[in-house]
Formats: C-alpha cells, structure tokens, sequence
C-alpha cells in the first residue's frame, strides 16, 4: 500500500501544479491594482486560502467517497435536486471564472489582431467583430478539446506535468538567468539553477508516469 501511494506521487503533483498554476493572472492581476505594493501579501493571502480549501474538499471527498471517488467528485453525488444544485452553481461560478482566466489570452490575440486591423485601415466595426469572432474561437475550441479528454484527472496531470511545471517553474527560472544573470550574486542563480532542473526532471518523470499510468 505505501509503495503504490508513493508510486503515485508524481500524478499527485502534476494535478497539484495544474490547480496552481494560474501565474499568466498575476501581471493582470497586478496591474489592475491601486497599490501594486500590496500585491505580495495579498498574492500569498490568496494562495494561503486557496491550498486549505483544495485540502479541505479533497479531505472531504474521500472521507465521503474513499476508494471510489470519481475524477469529478460530482459524478459521486446522488442523482437528486441538491446534486442539481451544486452542478448549477459550479457552472455558474465558470461563467464567472472563465473570462478572467481567457483575459492573457485575449490581450494577445486582440493586440495582433488591433494592429493587423489598423495596418489596413479597416473599420471599428470590423474590428469590433474580429475581437468577438476571436473570443468564441478560443471559446468553441477548448470545448471541443474538452469534449475528447476521456479522463479528466489524467489529463490535468499530464498538463500539469508538461505544460504548467514549464510555465512555472522552466521558463521564469531561465528568462531570469538569461536577463539579470551577469549582475545576480551566486546564490540568487544557484537557486534558479536548482529550480531550473527541477522543473524539467519533474516535467519529463511526472509526463512519463502519466503516460505509462494510462
């Protein structure tokens, strides 16, 4: 038994990683603050908040459900107006969530297509209309990818495992090195060395494990 929970740690931290990694918010986020001095604190408050809540409601899924706790721990609820309710309020909070998480996405694709756009002289109107076609693009397109993960748990780790661990950990180790690596002292870039590294042996044993474990 504890051979095969350990064995299962690198799937546990790959979905772990997908439920953080929510870091392409936090420039937005930041930017759209009165103080931006207080971002750390209230950043840290956040994720403070957030990591007792996933212990929580995991620790009361399986406390529920044990062993045959579903990867959408709502596919576990009785089949009744009360599960209703909770899907309905899930769902609701998406509507609300997803445009905040879309926001990076579209800053970038509305940027390019702002300058295409006004590089030909093109209307407001049809920019306007670009911008909204853009949106349900990015929209109708993750459902569909959606629509075709089998299972969803393994899919969230696997993108943790690939994808998020190279977002959080990879890439702001290296641009970091790579920009201010000539004035760091030696700890500073030991330390991003070491998160460096780490990141990609994660990425490449926590996307192994998951392939095989399917």
């Amino acid at each position: 038994m504890i051979t095969s929970n350990i064995g299962g740690l690198p799937f546990a931290a790959g979905m772990a990683v997908f439920c953080f990694e929510g870091f392409g918010m936090t420039l937005a986020l930041e930017n759209s603050m009165q103080d931006k001095r207080k971002f750390p604190i209230l950043l840290a408050q956040t994720f403070g908040g957030i990591t007792l809540v996933y212990i929580l409601f995991g620790f009361c899924g399986y406390m529920a459900f044990g062993e045959e706790t579903r990867d959408i721990v709502t596919l576990n609820l009785p089949r009744n107006w009360s599960s209703l309710a909770v899907q309905v309020g899930l769902c609701v909070g998406l509507a609300f969530t997803l445009p905040v998480m879309f926001h990076p996405i579209n800053e970038i694709v509305e940027g390019k297509l702002k300058i295409i756009l006004r590089n030909n002289n093109d209307s407001m109107g049809l920019e306007n209309m670009c911008i909204y076609v853009s949106r349900a693009i990015v929209v109708v397109g993750l459902a569909v990818i959606a629509s075709f993960v089998p299972e969803f748990s393994v899919f969230a780790s696997f993108v943790g495992s690939t994808l998020c661990a190279m977002l959080s950990f990879v890439m702001p180790a290296t641009f970091h090195l790579k920009l201010f690596g000539s004035s760091l002292p030696i700890w500073q870039k030991a330390l991003d060395s070491i998160v460096l590294l780490s990141g990609l042996f994660f990425a490449f044993y926590g996307t192994y494990n998951t392939i095989v474990g399917v």
